[in-house]
């Protein structure tokens, strides 16, 4: 068994405001993935896309990611304490959420200016496993959402879950869902960024199966539970992997047009 490594979750201190781990994940992602658009949407030679891009994606992952959190999973407490919905910073942001934010954020950016929603998409997916990597080692250093009691020889002892040894599952989501993700849509990226679509759909659904096997491991959250034997996160899993599919099949039919 493993003791937690007991990290302040403040880095720094400054009176009453604190500069967070949880923080700094967020932006060290936003970042890295403005560089990343940055040198990708300049072939698109248009004025102030890359911007707006940007933008609108921060919007979509702090709203979509937040409102998805209340509606999805604490919807009763935030009916009793709507004040709280604004308190980011204290966390409990939805992947689903943000993800839904971002896409709708891609859809009026590509509306406005008369561009390929995929076009915008397939790259900026890319990097999205980036920000899930330094976001799942936030939420460890948060001692959050820690996995299931466990006798694995690197369970670890949080102080939150009672210092019972559990998996690790912040880590696994990091490796599975931020590295492993990455690598594999990095090396598709070349090869298959003529086909609209195809890697925003790759990223739907290999997320959907990595997270649907890593919350086996996984506490389900409290309020919650589990929903006909499978937790909340699952769910909305199977629904990544059902509209992936059904959009490799809608796509594909074009790429045959475009032959």
């Amino acid at each position: 068994m493993i003791s937690y490594p007991n990290i302040n979750p403040n880095i720094v201190s400054f009176g009453p405001v604190h500069l967070r781990w949880y923080g700094l994940a967020y932006a060290l992602g936003f970042i890295i993935g403005y560089l990343y658009i940055k040198k990708r949407f300049s072939r698109f030679h248009i004025k102030n896309l890359i911007d707006d891009a940007v933008f609108y994606a921060i919007l979509g992952v702090i709203i979509g990611g937040r409102l998805g959190y209340v509606a999805i999973y604490n919807f009763t407490y935030y009916l009793h304490n709507p004040i709280d919905i604004l308190y980011v910073w204290h966390g409990g942001m939805s992947f689903h959420g943000g993800l839904i934010g971002v896409i709708l954020a891609g859809i009026i950016v590509a509306k406005k200016y008369k561009i390929s929603f995929y076009k915008l998409a397939d790259e900026v997916v890319v990097i999205v496993p980036v920000g899930l990597f330094f976001g799942r080692i936030a939420n460890f250093i948060n001692d959050e959402l820690w996995g299931r009691v466990t006798t694995v020889p690197w369970a670890v002892k949080f102080p939150s879950g009672g210092y019972l040894p559990r998996h690790p599952s912040q880590i696994y989501e990091a490796i599975f869902e931020g590295f492993i993700l990455f690598v594999i849509l990095r090396f598709l990226r070349d090869r298959y960024i003529q086909n609209k679509g195809f890697l925003f759909y790759m990223f739907i659904l290999l997320y959907g199966i990595f997270r649907f096997f890593i919350e086996f491991t996984r506490q389900p959250d409290p309020q919650i539970g589990f929903i006909y034997g499978l937790t909340m996160g699952q769910w909305l899993c199977i629904s990544m992997v059902i509209v992936a599919l059904a959009g490799f099949s809608s796509v594909k039919k074009q790429w045959r047009k475009n032959e």
